[in-house]
C-alpha cells in the first residue's frame, strides 16, 4: 500500500515537472494542429501545390470562354488568398508563441539544471579541498614520525654500538 502511494506521488510529481515544460496554451489538440498547419505553410510542398493550383485557376479562367467563374482580375482568387492569409497569420503567430513558451520553459529548466550542477561542483571542490588538507596534514605527521623514528633509531644505535 505504501509503495502504491509512493508511486502515485512520484507519478504526480513527474507529471507536474512535465506540465511545467508546456505552454500556457497547454497541449491541446487545437494548438497542436495549428502548429502542424503553420509548419506546413513553410514547406516547398505547400508552395509548389499552391503555385500549381493558381496556375491552373488562371489558365482555366483565361481559356474557358463559356464557363468563367472568376474572370480576369481574378477577384475570387484574391478573396481566397485573403481568406488564407487571414487564417494563416494568427495560426502562425500562435505556433510561434507556443514555441517561444516551450523554448523559455526549456531554457529555465536548463538554467536550473546548470545551477544545480554548479552547486554540486562547488560541493565536490570543497570536499576535495578538505581531503587535500587532510592529506597534507597526514604527510606532515608522517614526516614528523619518520624524523622521530630516525632519532630513536640513532639513539638505540648509539647505545647498542659502542
Amino acid at each position: 500500500m505504501a509503495n502504491d502511494t509512493t508511486s502515485r506521488q512520484e507519478a504526480l510529481r513527474s507529471r507536474e515537472r512535465h506540465l511545467a515544460l508546456t505552454t500556457p496554451f497547454g497541449s491541446d489538440a487545437f494548438g497542436r494542429r495549428a502548429e502542424r498547419f503553420a509548419r506546413f505553410f513553410g514547406t516547398p510542398r505547400f508552395l509548389l501545390g499552391q503555385t500549381v493550383i493558381v496556375a491552373i485557376w488562371i489558365a482555366l479562367n483565361a481559356a474557358a470562354f463559356s464557363f468563367r467563374w472568376d474572370p480576369y482580375p481574378f477577384i475570387l482568387l484574391n478573396l481566397a488568398f485573403s481568406l488564407q492569409a487571414a487564417y494563416a497569420a494568427p495560426l502562425i503567430l500562435l505556433a510561434q508563441t507556443r514555441q517561444a513558451d516551450r523554448d523559455k520553459a526549456h531554457s529555465d529548466a536548463d538554467a536550473k539544471h546548470r545551477e544545480a550542477l554548479g552547486l554540486e561542483s562547488e560541493a565536490r571542490e570543497r570536499s576535495i579541498q578538505h581531503l587535500l588538507e587532510a592529506n597534507t596534514e597526514l604527510t606532515r605527521e608522517t614526516k614528523r614520525l619518520a624524523e622521530r623514528l630516525d632519532r630513536v633509531t640513532g639513539e638505540i644505535h648509539a647505545r647498542v654500538v659502542p
